[in-house]
């Protein structure tokens, strides 16, 4: 039987108090679910369930890239029915995954839901992903042991640079890096800004991913780390 891998998008249309639209960022789906569809269930699910919002940005600055633009076309039904997170159970699923784009900032990172999810993941021994401002998902995630999910685990996700190179850090409730380095993390991340970086950690149950050109390998990482 195919392992079932549980990707989960936000549900943040609004960049905070900006009044900017956002949502989750095209390739850091499309990407990862090019890898793993032809060997894995994947089901989707976000914070609110229905529709989730796709950053339309993202669609603007990766539409046309072959895999992106064929996603876009034929599987926008992944995004719009998503389901419910509290309505899942860790149990059914062998991985989890988060999306990223700027919405993850506000409505995964830190929430209870979130937390209680990731950590049955983790406790389990099972694969916890994510790329992006998707690893916002991981913070404060204590397991049963009382450490920390990312405390002292190769990790990377959107950096400090690259967040003030989009212009939209005043808008963020917190930067990544600086949160996940203050829980341990040993954040690493990519020569240049915007060049592709992947961690993994846990014994290759850990992947990350910094930003979208470090998509594809993310879901390459998972691959592994699920035996397909």
């Amino acid at each position: 039987m195919a392992p079932k891998v549980l990707f989960v998008l936000t549900s943040q249309k609004v960049l905070g108090e900006s009044g900017k639209p956002t949502g989750w960022y095209l390739p850091e789906f499309a990407h990862p679910y090019h890898v793993l569809s032809p060997y894995v269930t994947i089901a989707v699910a976000s914070p609110a369930g229905g529709e989730a919002p796709l950053d339309q940005g993202s669609v603007e600055k990766f539409g046309a890239e072959d895999i992106a633009a064929r996603f876009l076309e034929e599987k926008s039904e992944l995004w719009k029915d998503t389901i419910k997170l509290e309505d899942l159970n860790a149990e059914d699923y062998d991985g989890i995954y988060f999306v990223g784009g700027h919405g993850p900032m506000f409505d995964l990172a830190r929430a209870p839901t979130v937390i209680s999810l990731v950590k049955a993941f983790a406790d389990a021994d099972k694969l916890v992903a994510g790329v992006c401002h998707g690893c916002a998902a991981l913070l404060d995630v204590e397991l049963s042991s009382g450490k920390l999910l990312v405390d002292g685990e190769p990790l990377t996700a959107l950096s400090n640079a690259e967040e003030d190179g989009t212009g939209l850090s005043i808008f963020m409730p917190f930067m990544l890096e600086t949160e996940l380095v203050k829980n341990g993390a040993k954040y690493e991340k990519a020569d240049e800004p915007w060049g592709a970086k992947v961690c993994v950690g846990r014994g290759g149950k850990l992947v990350t991913g910094q930003n979208p050109a470090s998509a594809l390998g993310v879901g390459e990482g998972m691959k592994v780390a699920l035996r397909v």
